[in-house]
């Protein structure tokens, strides 16, 4: 299946990089947090990826057509560098489609705009590029096959440090406690969708608040739990969390590594 990954946007929670560079290639480790996601999705057999571009385009693209498979990859080096044998690699059997889908351009309006790159795919795959997981995709496309819905995404618990309160009444406060306790579950995206979807996106609209609400209405909408790893990179907090658990090496989203444990406790920021 296709991947539809949308790399378009500014990224204004994160602005300590997005003034200089776009979100997506904001760095955990080695690599992009975009690559990462990619190498989620080829681990699983996807690897005709769709960038849907925006925000400072030309560096996203850049990144990939100046590729050097050797920085996160081992390799022999010999005949005072007029040799560099590389004993793998990372991209060499990935297609990757650019497409430049508008600076302000909403979600909804992205996946319009690459309809005609997904002509032949019943089914295709879909995500923000700000988002790790250890998710076992394989669990969660099984589940869509068997449930015949239009659309379904992940939902998590969300990680932020923050409580959520419950008042009886203008003053007086009911319960308080950590949102993490408080049993919400949020968009994580990790999306799949059927090519009928666009029947359901109207112009100028959204992906989720407005395709959605129809897709529910008509009982075709499904939602994935997973409890397991799950981070968002929205914040400077989120980049510093995902910085700590690389140097550690504790990084469950790379499931390409062997690592993967669905059972994993998701960390609390």
């Amino acid at each position: 299946m296709k991947v539809v990954l949308f790399c378009g946007g500014q990224g204004m929670r994160l602005r300590e990089y997005s003034e200089t560079i776009p979100k997506p290639m904001v760095h955990i480790g080695y690599r992009p947090i975009l690559w990462n996601i990619m190498k989620y999705y080829a681990h699983f057999g996807h690897k005709d990826f769709i960038l849907c571009l925006g925000y400072k385009a030309d560096m996203i693209k850049n990144y990939f057509v100046n590729y050097n498979e050797y920085i996160s990859n081992d390799f022999v080096f010999s005949k005072g560098g007029n040799s560099l044998r590389l004993l793998n690699t990372d991209i060499i059997d990935w297609k990757i489609t650019f497409v430049d889908t508008g600076l302000k351009t909403n979600i909804g309006q992205r996946l319009k705009a690459v309809e005609r790159y997904l002509e032949d795919e019943d089914i295709f795959l879909a995500n923000y590029s700000d988002g790790l997981s250890d998710l076992p995709l394989m669990k969660m496309i099984s589940h869509f096959f068997n449930l015949k819905k239009i659309a379904s995404f992940l939902c998590v618990q969300p990680t932020q440090s923050f409580h959520v309160v419950k008042l009886k009444d203008e003053d007086n406060v009911k319960d308080i406690h950590h949102i993490s306790q408080s049993g919400i579950w949020i968009n994580g995206g990790f999306f799949i969708l059927r090519k009928e979807i666009f029947n359901y996106i109207r112009d100028e609209e959204d992906l989720v608040m407005n395709p959605f609400q129809r897709l529910i209405q008509e009982n075709k909408l499904a939602g994935y739990k997973y409890r397991g790893f799950w981070l968002g990179m929205d914040t400077f907090k989120d980049k510093q969390l995902l910085d700590d658990m690389y140097s550690r090496g504790d990084t469950p989203w790379e499931v390409w590594k062997g690592i993967q444990n669905p059972e994993r406790t998701k960390m609390v920021a």
